[in-house]
């Protein structure tokens, strides 16, 4: 399970991750950069980490709610929910983590009150959780 489930958020993590990088490209807003900022946990400066550090962060907590999301998908392996349910109640936090994000940011992030930066971080974290269930491969029996 814990393999499965880090192998899905590896893969789902590094895509949205990827997908943020696009978004900033094309629209100017610094949602990669709020998705990779570290700058507000003590003892990291992460003035001076690069971005492939930053970004192995950021997979790493995907890979700790990939496998979250995959020792759901086995205790509730009977549910009538489908692994989109699980996929979006596990991942509708994140969304939301945009806002004490940008508040608590040193580095040049959006604005806590940008509706188009706060819609690109949405729509990143929506790819991130319709991932995690295509990604995710269930236990043979």
């Amino acid at each position: 399970m814990i393999q499965r489930g880090a192998l899905t958020g590896f893969l789902s993590g590094s895509i949205m991750g990827l997908a943020m990088k696009f978004l900033e490209a094309i629209s100017s807003k610094k949602v990669y950069v709020l998705l990779l900022n570290v700058d507000f946990i003590p003892y990291i400066d992460s003035r001076d980490l690069p971005e492939l550090a930053e970004f192995s962060l950021h997979v790493l907590m995907a890979i700790l709610i990939g496998i979250i999301f995959a020792w759901l998908m086995e205790r509730n392996a009977d549910s009538k929910n489908s692994p989109y349910f699980w996929s979006f109640l596990l991942t509708l936090p994140t969304v939301f983590l945009y806002f004490p994000l940008t508040i608590l940011a040193t580095k040049d992030t959006p604005a806590v009150n940008d509706p188009i930066s706060f819609s690109l971080w949405t729509v990143g974290h929506i790819l991130f959780a319709i991932l995690l269930p295509i990604f995710y491969s269930p236990r043979q029996k």
